[in-house]
């Protein structure tokens, strides 16, 4: 997603100088720790699916958790507390009381000087283990965000600059039975800042977002979550703090880091088989030979192998044939058939040292992105296969649940979740300017059967391809793929939201004669670095280097085509706020619609509880304030004003109330609109156009209590579009369209067989729901039911109400009562707004 445009993101390292003092060009994370003799960034242990981890025998390593309360300081020592890590400087300040919540209002802006010091966390620790029996200590931190550098016992590790990263530091030589651990950041955006100042040969735009957005400047210089600088739909708060796991590592001969787990289909056997990759931080100067077996029961597979392991990184590759006799059932989106996984255990011998034993789930899955001619029609499809059948893809786009990731938890996720499942939702697109989500996103959705398109974390911007940032990318990237390609849920590989579009259109204004740097520097990033990694390290799904692309077309033309958004290939970003948006001649008959939207506002209730009462006014300062777009509010203005009469009321608060409901019936209607039209479109070539196999529009969730583009709130409550999203995404939708006097109407299915169909209307009253009866005398547009506060959802929402009684069942998501939900419901309908 871009800031919306018409047409729509080794020595060991020197002894830092005073804190006070000029920073060096670069503080680079990449050799932490070399000066113990090894690279600071080893793998991080993983199983998509796979949860524990056992050693059966004596010897195996040592563990300790670092996780807990730290002490947190500022960079001239007037604020000290206590901070919780994992977490961040915001929210430990706020926990303890220091400041109000940070999205009270206009806090965002009036606590910009919380992201502009530098804070340091620090702690004392015992070793609760005997440090002479032990070849190699570690200390591992999963995750540090962002610039930080790292010591123990007043000894400097190494430095952190890439949040994406895992650090991992040897401090076998240094460890002590008491220690004393410092954490010291800097503020991203001075660092960002000052990257850019020292990038003298070339401008990398964009220096700074639009100034509605009231964020921070050089973003694309730092290794960081990118709308943490602000977005058009979220605010600048660019965190510091410890945002994963902490913890001591101590071991002998050898030690796992990654594990995980691919299948395949063997078409000339008409077998499975799983690749299953292991790596070891090997302490032994000596290969080490042992024994792998390899258990499915269900599957009566059982399988050993003869391993060798090298010093340092080793890694070892088996392949496991599935019994054929074994009836394996495969993976399947949500709406196609069940989610199967199967237990597997991998247990590890080795001649030296103790027994690793592996517990995961194995999960199989094959994905085909077919680019390929359709008869009738100039250019090539874009479509997936998924266990060799064409899904049409539904969904929606994905961004960060929070500001601050320390609030994100697995409740979170499972809401946001669950209720894109609900919705008829089969897959979201992890958008390239947020966070590599964190793994219980991705399990859950391995069990839910969400489909992640998942673009690598950078976004409307250029970038910098020096060799310390492509060095810190690298392993990133490595990381990344290795941590999350187990998971089945992961289907396609991104490399970028928008940047082969910001070359091609010319966003950033850049001179005819400049481009080939900028062209250079962008087939260097993506293409020599970030997909040559993919493909090494996964080569079981897809690789795209931008959303939009033409696809194979972009490769063809040197991977930047001249126009990314061409409707015969690949997929397309489509916005567009001033036609009117019920009519869908103005839609792109695209092969893929990767993007497309129309903001609304969030209901009062969400409001209500970060604004006070002099904000409860659409064009009162705070609105503005909180509207992230330029233009944003009128442009909803406008398309209410197509269909529907503004609301008059001399009442201040109905008359936001109403212009609130109003703008949510309109972003419905017209993503509705856009959204069945590409759902018709799957089956048929118009003027060369069409085969449209993909609907994801932007976005699903939001970051913050604001107007946005997303159908569920923050905090997860259903706007009025995923109420409709259940419709149109239904897998058996009705479309009736008019065309020059004619009347169309299309039936569309995701069924895999065709089916005789009856409808009933007929509803049953369980312990843990609650029914609403509705009744009206004359037929009631757009119905519209909010309990305020009282977190849950309706069955059906926003409806026409043509019949004089209507039951509505609601699902509670926390302990409520009848009385409650009398006290707390409000109705609307388009008959209630004056």
């Amino acid at each position: 997603m871009a800031v919306r445009r018409r047409r729509r993101g080794a020595a060991a390292p020197p002894e830092p100088p005073a804190r006070s003092g000029r920073r060096p060009c670069r503080l680079s994370g990449r050799r932490a720790g070399a000066a113990m003799g090894r690279a600071a960034l080893l793998p991080l242990l993983l199983v998509a699916t796979a949860g524990r981890a056992g050693v059966s025998a004596a010897g195996g390593p040592e563990v300790h958790s670092l996780r807990g309360s730290w002490r947190l300081g500022n960079g001239n020592g007037s604020v000290v507390l206590r901070g919780e890590v994992p977490g961040c400087v915001h929210t430990a300040l706020h926990r303890r009381g220091l400041i109000q919540d940070p999205y009270y209002r206009f806090n965002d802006v009036m606590y910009r000087w919380i992201s502009l010091d530098n804070w340091t966390y620090s702690r004392t620790f015992k070793t609760p283990f005997d440090i002479r029996k032990w070849q190699k200590v570690n200390l591992v931190f999963e995750g540090v965000d962002t610039v930080a550098q790292i010591l123990i016992n007043n000894i400097t590790l190494g430095r952190t600059d890439n949040m994406f990263n895992r650090y991992s530091f040897d401090i076998t030589s240094v460890i002590k039975e008491v220690n004393f651990v410092e954490v010291r950041f800097l503020s991203a955006v001075s660092y960002a800042a000052e990257q850019s100042r020292c990038h003298k040969a070339y401008s990398i735009p964009p220096a700074c977002p639009p100034p509605v957005q009231k964020g921070e400047c050089h973003a694309n210089f730092i290794r960081k979550e990118q709308c943490s600088f602000s977005w058009d739909w979220g605010p600048s708060f660019p965190t510091q703090g410890i945002w994963k796991d902490v913890r001591i590592e101590a071991y002998n001969h050898y030690h796992l880091i990654y594990f995980s787990l691919t299948p395949f289909f063997v078409k000339s056997a008409q077998q499975w088989s799983l690749e299953i990759e292991s790596i070891f931080d090997v302490v032994s100067s000596k290969p080490i030979a042992g024994l792998v077996t390899v258990n499915i029961p269900k599957l009566q597979t059982q399988q050993t192998f003869s391993v060798k392991l090298q010093p340092g990184e080793g890694s070892i590759v088996l392949l496991v044939n599935i019994n054929k006799s074994s009836a394996v059932e495969a993976w399947w989106p949500n709406g196609h058939g069940k989610q199967t996984g199967y237990n597997m255990t991998t247990t590890f011998i080795m001649e030296a040292g103790y027994q690793i034993e592996k517990f995961s789930k194995a999960y199989f899955r094959t994905v085909e992105l077919v680019q390929e001619p359709i008869p009738g029609s100039p250019g090539l499809s874009f479509y997936f296969k998924i266990n060799g059948r064409p899904i049409f893809i539904k969904g929606s786009n994905w961004i960060p649940a929070d500001s601050f990731q320390d609030r994100v938890t697995y409740d979170t996720l499972w809401l946001l979740l669950k209720s894109a499942a609900d919705a008829n939702m089969n897959a979201l697109r992890v958008w390239g300017g947020g966070v590599y989500e964190q793994d219980e996103f991705y399990n859950i959705c391995d069990e839910i059967g969400i489909m992640i398109w998942q673009d690598f974390m950078f976004a409307c911007a250029l970038y910098p391809t020096d060799q310390n940032y492509l060095e810190s990318v690298r392993a990133e990237v490595s990381h990344q793929v290795r941590r999350l390609k187990s998971h089945p849920s992961i289907i396609l590989w991104s490399g970028n939201n928008e940047n082969e579009a910001a070359i091609a259109s010319n966003w950033f204004s850049i001179p005819y004669a400049d481009r080939e740097v900028y062209i250079k520097d962008y087939v260097l990033l993506y293409v020599k670095n970030i997909r040559e990694i993919v493909l090494t390290e996964d080569k079981s799904r897809p690789f795209i280097a931008s959303s939009p692309t033409n696809g194979l077309e972009s490769v063809k033309e040197g991977w930047l085509s001249q126009n990314p958004y061409d409707t015969h290939y690949g997929d397309t970003h489509f916005y567009d706020y001033s036609n009117d948006c019920w009519n869908w001649t103005v839609y792109p008959k695209t092969r893929f619609a990767s993007e497309y939207g129309f903001q609304s506002w969030p209901s009062f209730s969400t409001i209500e509880k970060v604004s006070s009462t002099e904000d409860w006014s659409y064009t009162s300062n705070f609105s503005l304030h909180r509207q992230h777009h330029e233009n944003g509010n009128d442009q909803m203005l406008q398309q209410i004003g197509h269909h529907f009469k503004l609301p008059q009321s001399t009442d201040p608060i109905k008359k936001f109330k109403d212009t609130i409901y109003l703008t949510q019936v309109m972003q419905a209607q017209c993503i509705k609109t856009e959204t069945e039209f590409y759902r018709f479109s799957q089956s048929e070539i118009i003027k060369g156009e069409g085969h449209t196999m993909g609907a994801l529009y932007w976005q699903l969730n939001d970051i913050w209590q604001a107007p946005s583009w997303a159908s569920l709130e923050y905090g997860g409550k259903w706007k009025l579009l995923h109420y409709f999203a259940q419709n149109f995404f239904a897998p058996l939708l009705p479309v009736a369209y008019e065309d020059k006097g004619v009347l169309y109407v299309y039936g569309v299915s995701d069924l895999h067989a065709d089916r005789k169909l009856t409808l009933r209307a007929s509803v049953s009253q369980r312990d843990d729901v609650y029914i609403f009866v509705l009744q009206t005398t004359a037929i009631a547009p757009f119905v519209s039911l909010d309990v305020g506060r009282i977190k849950g959802r309706f069955s059906d929402n926003g409806f026409l109400m043509t019949e004089k009684k209507k039951v509505v069942v609601f699902y509670p998501w926390e302990p409520t009562s009848v009385e409650e939900l009398e006290e707390s419901l409000t109705l609307t309908s388009l008959v209630d707004v004056v």
